[in-house]
């Protein structure tokens, strides 16, 4: 095994544990790990990282279905739009995607490329997002305004389905802030849709002949290996330190994608 694989397979590791820890956050690395650790193209970069990420959430939400955290009539709200945005996504947008995705006189922007760019766009709002640790006051009603939560789970379905990452850092403010739920409960309902999401994306690649499906369930081992980890330690390590921490090394991810992709081109 080469060192890079090695390398890959232990931030595998360190992104379910991200996951377990803090209920979100680390799905946001594994495009980055497939590409520049695995050497993998970005389009199916994407779709193992949808295979992947569904996994490590789906093992992460049987734990708060148990704690019965999960609000279920929130989560079909939210979800059954979303669902629908990612698998059409999946399915159609991104093999109907040009390569160049855009050209200008003797420039072009190559498929691939641009996926990597708006990939670091939403790493690094994704990064605000955890440095900054915004405080999302509880609204006054606790009514659930599910028609705004459908618009939003079309906006996310369609981010999840285009780049392969979970959305959980867009997810969690929604959940709170539209459906009224506690925080605890928002990342918890926020995990298991993401699980499905990205599952229902997933199923829009099955077409593909290209799928490595050994190499994918290694992956996924040491994923959720993280967090089954992660789980058992967030009696003990307050995420709000780790999700700062790790929110710089999303940045720091997102500052090296967009330099070796201007130098390449």
């Amino acid at each position: 095994m080469e060192s890079a694989e090695l390398i890959g397979y232990v931030a595998a590791i360190v992104a379910g544990l991200v996951i377990g820890l803090a209920g979100g956050g680390g799905s946001i690395l594994t495009v980055p790990i497939f590409v520049y650790l695995f050497q993998i193209p970005p389009v199916l970069a994407t779709a193992y990282s949808l295979f992947v990420v569904g996994t490590t959430s789906l093992v992460g939400s049987i734990g708060y279905a148990v704690k019965k955290q999960i609000d279920f009539t929130v989560t079909a709200a939210f979800a059954i739009p979303s669902f629908l945005s990612v698998f059409l996504s999946r399915r159609f947008l991104v093999p109907a995607l040009p390569d160049p995705l855009l050209q200008i006189g003797s420039w072009a922007l190559p498929r691939n490329e641009a996926i990597l760019y708006f990939f670091a766009f939403v790493m690094i709002m994704a990064a605000q997002a955890m440095l900054r640790q915004p405080v999302l006051e509880q609204p006054e009603t606790v009514r659930p305004r599910f028609g705004l939560l459908a618009l939003d789970g079309l906006g996310v379905g369609l981010l999840t389905g285009t780049i392969g990452a979970g959305g959980g850092f867009l997810i969690v403010p929604m959940l709170v802030l539209l459906a009224g739920l506690p925080m605890h409960r928002a990342v918890a309902t926020s995990v298991l849709i993401i699980a499905v999401n990205s599952f229902v994306g997933f199923s829009g690649d099955l077409h593909r002949t290209d799928l490595d499906w050994r190499f994918l369930i290694e992956f996924t081992a040491f994923s959720v290996s993280g967090i089954i980890l992660g789980i058992y330690l967030a009696r003990f390590v307050p995420p709000a330190q780790l999700k700062r921490g790790f929110g710089g090394l999303v940045l720091a991810v997102a500052v090296y994608m967009l330099i070796n992709e201007l130098i390449k081109s």
